[in-house]
């Protein structure tokens, strides 16, 4: 049986895998393994929002499972929406930061956490083995609309001192990526009392730049901040659920930094408490929450999987080095608006800029790098390059893809569970250290797909 989900839902190019055909039978296979319920179901801004929702729609009350549409919401906002609206399980549609040429269907289960990969398994068995439950004409479900963005807002305003942050009056660019966010961060950093200079905050369809927030796609954003003397630059993608800082110089701040920052920072609230997050993200978050006196502990990548550790294990605060930040006081999944929230109040409560606090986390140089691979490459390849580390004689870390730690620092090679691609990341005090470790490993990886 082929595998459908990937670290973050099932993902690809319209036209291709994503048809309105397969949408109508996807829905199919939720409503089927849910059997009974109630769904709620929202979108990004792609141009194919619609095309795919309705289809995925169809297929649900086809079952007889009733769907609540939300329209465009965040994906954290639908999550939001799950418990909100007693609703058993959530769809969004969406491809987060992929090209405008994708989209995606997501799960979301009856917690707000994403779907584990057990269920995720089953509704693929339905799919592929084509065993839908109809409803009878008498019996399909009803469709009806609401709406969450407002609710959300105002939920993550709960989580932070509001009145701090007014007075604190701070000036902030926002990114929105012509995304999701577009409907709720301009409203919910003005209710913070920001003065709020919004690029790209328009659901064009297509983004005016691409929404993964590196550091070549915030160009303006950099330049804005600097050029009206903002206090800082706040970037989302696609569907909202990441945040990516740029301090009131004009720095883009990696998110690695964001994470060990704010793990740091929740630590020392909590005095004491672990942090979860992947074996992809840097020393740094170690160092910072074992300075506070906190622990660690390492998961595969995927936000599901660091938020059910979470929740197991009652962590204090979770995340990726992506930008994607997990608060469980609010909720167990990554959220881009409350993570802006959280840095504004540390910020007031602090009074110091933002390269101030960012300054207190030790250095660390991360480099990413990635090769394409097609997916059925992708086991053969890792169990050789797994073999040919072991020659090397280097301490290996095998919970996701390979880890390899050396004196000089550590590399991870892992299959992306999205694209048909290998990542590579190599973390150093030293840039060219890094940046050596991972082209080593992603030459050897394009050998072994070279040599089939």
């Amino acid at each position: 049986m082929k595998r459908l989900f990937g670290t973050d839902g099932i993902r690809g190019v319209v036209g291709e895998l994503m048809t309105p055909g397969f949408g109508v039978e996807m829905g199919m296979a939720i409503g089927t393994f849910l059997g009974k319920g109630k769904i709620v179901i929202a979108t990004d801004t792609r141009t194919t929002k619609d095309m795919m929702k309705n289809a995925v729609v169809s297929g649900v009350v086809s079952t007889g499972i009733d769907v609540l549409d939300l329209g465009i919401a965040p994906t954290p906002a639908l999550q939001f929406a799950i418990p909100y609206f007693k609703a058993d399980l959530g769809v969004i549609i969406t491809a987060s930061h992929n090209p405008p040429n994708f989209n995606g269907i997501k799960c979301i289960d009856g917690d707000g956490t994403e779907l584990p990969r057990e269920k995720e398994e089953k509704i693929e068995n339905i799919f592929f083995k084509k065993k839908y439950k109809y409803a009878g004409w008498e019996n399909i479900g009803k469709i009806s609309n609401e709406k969450i963005n407002e609710e959300y807002v105002n939920a993550i305003k709960k989580q932070v001192n509001v009145d701090l942050i007014k007075k604190a009056g701070l000036k902030v660019v926002l990114d929105c990526a012509n995304g999701a966010g577009c409907f709720t961060a301009p409203y919910l950093l003005e209710s913070l009392g920001c003065r709020v200079v919004a690029l790209n905050a328009q659901p064009m369809g297509v983004p005016a730049h691409n929404s993964e927030p590196t550091p070549e796609n915030l160009q303006e954003l950099v330049k804005t901040v600097k050029a009206v003397g903002a206090d800082l630059g706040i970037a989302h993608d696609g569907d909202a659920d990441r945040a990516v800082f740029v301090d009131e110089k004009g720095n883009y701040i990696p998110g690695e930094k964001t994470l060990a920052f704010l793990a740091g920072e929740i630590v020392r609230e909590n005095k004491g408490g672990l942090v979860v997050t992947a074996v992809s993200s840097s020393s740094s978050v170690e160092e910072v929450v074992k300075k506070y006196g906190g622990e660690v502990e390492y998961t595969k990548v995927g936000s599901p999987i660091i938020a059910r550790v979470m929740r197991k294990k009652k962590g204090v605060f979770g995340g990726e080095e992506n930008g994607g930040l997990i608060f469980p006081s609010f909720q167990y999944c990554r959220d881009g608006g409350m993570a802006a929230a959280k840095v504004l109040e540390v910020m007031a409560k602090s009074k110091k800029t933002l390269s101030e606090l960012i300054a207190s986390v030790p250095t660390y140089f991360l480099y990413k790098t990635k090769i394409p691979c097609p997916e059925e490459k992708k086991e053969k390849v890792m169990e050789i390059f797994i073999e040919l580390m072991k020659k090397e004689k280097h301490k290996l870390n095998t919970i996701d893809g390979v880890k390899v730690c050396t004196d000089k620092g550590w590399m991870l090679v892992r299959p992306s569970g999205t694209e048909p691609i290998y990542r590579i990341f190599a973390e150093s005090k030293n840039m060219e250290e890094a940046k050596n470790l991972a082209e080593k490993g992603k030459k050897m990886i394009e050998k072994i797909v070279e040599k089939g």
